[in-house]
């Protein structure tokens, strides 16, 4: 039988995304469509043969599973809701805004034993996920330079016109990948310093419980010509980097369905609620560091 899931959100996201990866998925079903605007919801809903609800505990009711694509905020509270009633969790990065929100969505996770994903995009790419397992393998790595730099307030770009991107900017929206991606490799935060730059660009320095040191900078407001991605890492082998996805994001989304399907048959993995949490840790602690001027502890 395939894995039933409902889909909540009909942003650009969840149109070129998470509804066609799932109804293209051999073990998956589309069953509906849940969304703020019942007019973009019924339009999805056409569009993939699946059922547009008006109603979140309705789709709950019929589903196996939830695919989220919904601001982060809106997602924790879905979240929650989704694995009280026992449902499966495929989930957008950032998790929640807030480490409240976060804590919510694990301990409901946990009390009603869901499996759960959350979509750090690059991490199910094979390329970077076979580069991150190299990396950690070599191990003697002293710290990182990340620079994750985007610009998606340019005309025809689908995610400029995202009231929380805006608001929250590329701390909270490139932040969790570049975290994703370092977090394996060097291990938790224990402290961050956050300045904010041009650009709203956020510059990070991490000190990871390891020891190691990070430094990160990200911005969804880079100039169009200064776009740029780079996770290097330094250590007593020398250096190594995080080679880019190959960019077919519906692909890399059947992945992490791959990844939700085998954890309801047991199989254990390191990118769910708990590690989705503790991006959130860091992202949060960065943005009390850049507010008040400090030095903030995990």
């Amino acid at each position: 039988m395939p894995l039933r899931f409902g889909l909540f959100g009909t942003g650009p996201w969840a149109t070129a995304t998470q509804a066609p990866a799932i109804v293209a998925h051999p073990d998956a079903e589309l069953v509906g469509v849940w969304g703020r605007d019942p007019a973009k919801a019924a339009a999805l809903a056409g569009q993939t043969g699946s059922r547009a609800y008006a109603d979140v505990d309705a789709l709950l009711a019929d589903v196996d599973a939830v695919a989220v694509a919904l601001p982060p905020d809106v997602q924790a509270g879905i979240a929650e809701r989704a694995a009280k009633a026992g449902r499966h969790l495929l989930l957008d990065k950032p998790l929640a805004l807030t480490v409240e929100a976060a804590d919510r969505v694990v301990a409901a996770a946990d009390a009603a034993a869901v499996a759960s994903v959350v979509f750090f995009t690059a991490r199910f790419d094979d390329k970077v996920a076979a580069a991150l397992r190299e990396i950690v393998a070599t191990g003697g790595w002293e710290g990182s330079r990340v620079a994750h730099l985007s610009s998606i307030f340019q005309p025809g770009n689908p995610y400029g016109a995202s009231p929380w991107r805006r608001v929250h900017g590329g701390l909270w929206d490139v932040g969790p990948h570049a975290l994703s991606q370092v977090l394996p490799v060097l291990g938790p935060v224990a402290e961050v310093s956050a300045v904010e730059g041009p650009r709203a660009t956020t510059n990070l320095l991490l000190r990871h419980t390891s020891g190691a040191v990070s430094t990160v900078t990200l911005t969804v407001d880079a100039a169009p010509n200064a776009v740029m991605r780079d996770i290097t890492f330094y250590g007593e082998h020398g250096i190594a980097s995080v080679p880019r996805g190959e960019g077919d994001v519906r692909a890399v989304y059947a992945t992490a369905i791959d990844l939700l399907i085998a954890e309801t048959g047991g199989t254990r993995h390191d990118l769910g609620v708990h590690f989705g949490r503790d991006v959130v840790a860091v992202l949060a602690a960065a943005e009390r560091s850049r507010e008040d001027g400090r030095i903030a502890k995990i």
